[in-house]
């Protein structure tokens, strides 16, 4: 069996229907987070999971609205741990650095925490294997590899694909359609992609919000992304900006216009099963 849950589809712009940037691969025991955006915990804990029953965190990349929780998934996972559990950290090249920078930050918390419970007698610890191209995370029939993926001028980045009995699930950060992203899906039986809408950004006069547009995949991008690689399944998350009441399918459409397969707006919880 094989699982995929939009954990959070938020995107920075600030909804109080959508936690930020994080999706959660569950596949035969194995589970495995990929990004940790604003509430990934407890988005973790609505879907069943926690940090405690992680496998791997992966990031496609650095940007904090895909990072900033990950000072929670660590201290949570050494706070509940009953012995010590290193996390798995996987990303692009630069997330030891980030890693380490968390951990130091935390070291505050780290003493008072100590101090406080005798049995806690090991400080919160990350493994963290950087990876741009090539075997990412593999265990228990799972196989994970990473294709570099173009956000420039945020580099380098990654995304994912998810192996597992014959089962094939794309995961792309924030990236314009490439060769590496056509790479990754290529026969995906699901395909989550982040995306915007050009035809909205374009119309709100912030020159801020304007320079995402070069970035970022458009609906339509992630449609002929998904068309070009035979994907069987379009999930758009992470929607700039975050889509009006009854406008989902807008966004379904814009992207079914190149795509001819499933197309999914999800929301936060979302989830897909294959057997």
């Amino acid at each position: 069996m094989l699982e995929v849950v939009t954990l959070g589809t938020g995107s920075p712009i600030p909804d109080p229907q959508r936690a930020g940037a994080a999706t959660l691969v569950r596949a035969d025991g194995v589970q495995l987070l990929f990004d940790c955006g604003r509430a990934v915990v407890m988005r973790l804990a609505a879907a069943g999971s926690l940090p405690l029953l992680l496998d791997a965190v992966l990031l496609t990349h650095l940007h904090s609205d895909h990072t900033t929780d990950l000072a929670d998934v660590i201290t949570t996972r050494w706070i509940m741990a009953p012995v010590e559990s290193p996390l798995p950290v996987v990303g692009p090249p630069g997330t030891q650095r980030l890693v380490d920078r968390t951990l130091a930050m935390l070291a505050d918390d780290v003493g008072y925490r100590r101090d406080h419970h005798a049995d806690l007698t090991w400080d919160p610890s990350c493994t963290v294997h950087e990876v741009h191209d090539g075997v990412a995370w593999e265990s228990g029939g799972v196989r994970v590899t990473a294709a570099p993926t173009d956000h420039r001028p945020v580099a380098p980045t990654v995304g994912y694909r998810v192996e597992v009995g014959g089962r094939v699930v794309a995961i792309a950060g924030d990236t314009v359609p490439c060769a590496g992203l056509d790479r990754i899906c290529a026969g995906a039986d699901v395909y989550v992609q982040t995306v915007l809408r050009d035809d909205l950004v374009r119309g709100v006069p912030s020159p801020r919000l304007q320079d995402v547009l070069d970035y970022h995949s458009t609906c339509a991008d992630a449609g002929r992304t998904a068309a070009r690689a035979g994907a069987a399944r379009l999930v758009l998350t992470h929607p700039v900006p975050p889509p009006a009441p009854g406008t989902e399918g807008e966004w379904v459409a814009a992207a079914a216009e190149h795509f001819a397969g499933e197309v999914v707006l999800a929301h936060d919880l979302w989830s897909v099963t294959l057997d």
